[in-house]
Formats: structure tokens, C-alpha cells, sequence
């Protein structure tokens, strides 16, 4: 199986190429971008050396699928999705921040809880909170956007001291990122899914917020089984779910968590396939259709001409 690992196309009109961990994206005459989702894997801010065949349009597909759900509630970036690797949309200025809601007590937040602490992002925790727990009420706990290196927790009061967003701005992130989030839990509990955490990702076009970059993929959400949730709490066992966090558990078990001095655990093509796999699981879950794999022998030359094709109409 082929996968798209690296891309270094020549779209007309194309003033800059940036190379994200998972996403490279072309700026188009400064108007528009052009977002190809690679098959790269990342975990703990590091890119794992081997692709996953069909991720790149695993993601891509449920993306492009929830932004055409939610442009109701907040206007978004997409224009089309001409490939099913590729969505092209409006170039926008982002906000320096990633909007985090975290609806259960797991992950990251579980992990900061276990070693004690009792604030995340300036709110205070429960005392007696068991692991995927969940919240009273969703927490937003947003993060800085790093360009390298790894996002940092960050409260509603530093972002604001620091005019990394305005306060104006701000509450009104607050609120896309409660109505996106109380949206993808109906769609979630829609198909037997929790919607435990996600983040969002804002920028503005012509003064006006627009949401921009991935919605509700397993890169940025984390789901679980609505099946057997409970049962699985009480006994204080681990949750059945669809998100990347199976990989960094991998990771985790075979020593590694990202640290410069540690040595990537190899991934055999074995592995590879089982990820393959859960991802191709986890999408048609969440879409509640079946994953139609696209045609993996010419990868580059099927986005550049569908690309191509797309950007002549704009």
C-alpha cells in the first residue's frame, strides 16, 4: 500500500508551502489555502517515521464532513474538498491559541491529575475524580500554539494579559468552542460515541472569526464507546475508544513519550497495518458509513490534477 509521506507541488499561483506535523498546506496567491493531509503520524509532538496508508483521507473526509455539519454555527474556512486528501478553503489570520474542551477526565488532563495537581488552564479539578470521569461541566483548557516544540496549558486571563487574543475575541471563541462541542457530542451519541475531548482551531477573514484547519477527527477528539461506559467506570477499567490514543499508549509501553534523547520504537509493517486499520475503523464509526479507500498507486499526480481542477474555478 502506498502512502503520502512528503509533498513538494507547484499549484499556479503559489506563494509559500508550510509543512505542519501531519498537514502540508499552500498558500494560494494569498487568498486561499490548499491543506493536503499527509499519511504522517504524530505522537507527543514528534512525526513517527512510517505513514499509515488511507489516514490522510480518513482525516480529510471527516473533517471536510463536520465542517459542512457545523457551518450553521460558525462560519468556516472550506471552499471544497476536490481530492480525498485535500480540502481547499480561505486563507485566514489564526489566533495564536487552540481552543481544548475536555468533556472527561482522561488523557493529558488525567495524567497532570494523577501527578496531583489540581488546576488545569486557571480551573480548578474536584477533589476524588476517578480516570475518564466526567466533568460537571466541559472545561476549557486551551494551549499556545507552538511553530516548534510542544503546546503549552494556558489560562483565559494569561491569553488576554498577553493580547494573544482580545477579550472580545476570546469570549466568543468560548462560546463556537461550547456549540461545536455540544453539537459533536449529539452527533457522537447519534452513532453509540461519547465525544470525550477535542480541540478547535479559530482564525479571522475580513474581521469576522471563522473556524479553520480539522473539526471532530481522531487526531483531534478523542471518542469512546457509549456501549459499556459505565460498567467500564465502576470497575475503574479502561475505556473502549477512537482517537491516536492507542499509539501514544504504544509509545508509552515501548519507553518512549517524545523525549530528544529516546529512540523512536521501530514500527513494523504489522503495526502499521493494524494502525491502518483502527483508523479506517474509527472512521466509519463516526461517520456511520462505509470507508471507500481511494486509489493509493499515483498519489501525488491524483491531487495535483484534481487540485489543479479545483483551483481554476475559484
Amino acid at each position: 500500500m502506498h502512502t503520502l509521506i512528503k509533498t513538494d507541488f507547484r499549484f499556479p499561483l503559489q506563494k509559500s508551502r508550510y509543512e505542519g506535523k501531519v498537514r502540508d498546506v499552500y498558500d494560494i496567491d494569498g487568498r486561499y489555502l490548499v491543506m493536503v493531509v499527509t499519511d504522517r503520524i504524530s505522537a507527543f509532538d514528534v512525526v513517527l517515521p512510517r505513514g499509515i496508508p488511507y489516514k490522510g483521507q480518513v482525516l480529510n473526509q471527516i473533517a471536510s464532513g463536520f465542517l459542512d455539519a457545523t457551518s450553521g454555527i460558525v462560519p468556516n474556512w472550506k471552499i471544497a474538498s476536490p481530492d480525498p486528501m485535500v480540502t481547499v478553503g480561505h486563507k485566514c489570520l489564526p489566533f495564536k491559541v487552540e481552543m481544548v474542551i475536555r468533556g472527561y477526565l482522561t488523557g493529558h488532563a488525567w495524567r497532570e491529575y494523577q501527578a496531583g495537581k489540581r488546576t488545569l488552564c486557571g480551573l480548578p479539578l474536584p477533589d476524588g475524580m476517578k480516570e475518564n470521569q466526567p466533568f460537571p461541566v466541559p472545561l476549557i483548557t486551551p494551549t499556545t500554539k507552538a511553530d516548534e516544540g510542544h503546546d503549552e496549558d494556558i489560562s483565559r486571563e494569561e491569553i488576554i494579559a498577553r493580547g494573544l487574543v482580545s477579550e472580545t475575541d476570546y469570549l466568543q471563541l468560548e462560546k463556537y468552542t461550547q456549540a461545536l462541542f455540544a453539537c459533536g457530542t449529539r452527533m457522537a451519541a447519534d452513532k453509540g460515541l461519547i465525544l470525550v475531548d477535542t480541540k478547535y482551531e479559530f482564525g479571522k477573514k475580513d474581521g469576522k472569526i471563522h473556524l479553520i484547519d480539522e473539526i471532530h477527527t481522531p487526531d483531534s477528539s478523542r471518542y469512546f464507546y457509549a456501549d459499556g461506559y459505565e460498567e467500564r467506570l465502576a470497575k475503574a477499567e479502561p475505556q473502549k475508544q477512537l482517537s491516536k490514543e492507542f499509539v501514544r499508549q504504544w509509545l508509552i509501553e515501548k519507553g518512549f513519550q517524545g523525549q530528544a534523547d529516546r529512540k523512536i520504537p521501530e514500527m513494523t509493517d504489522d503495526y502499521v497495518n493494524s494502525v491502518s486499520e483502527r483508523y479506517i475503523e474509527l472512521y466509519e464509526n463516526i461517520t456511520g458509513t462505509p470507508f471507500r479507500k481511494a486509489d493509493t498507486n499515483a498519489l501525488p499526480e491524483r491531487i495535483e490534477k484534481n487540485v489543479n481542477e479545483c483551483l481554476k474555478n475559484l
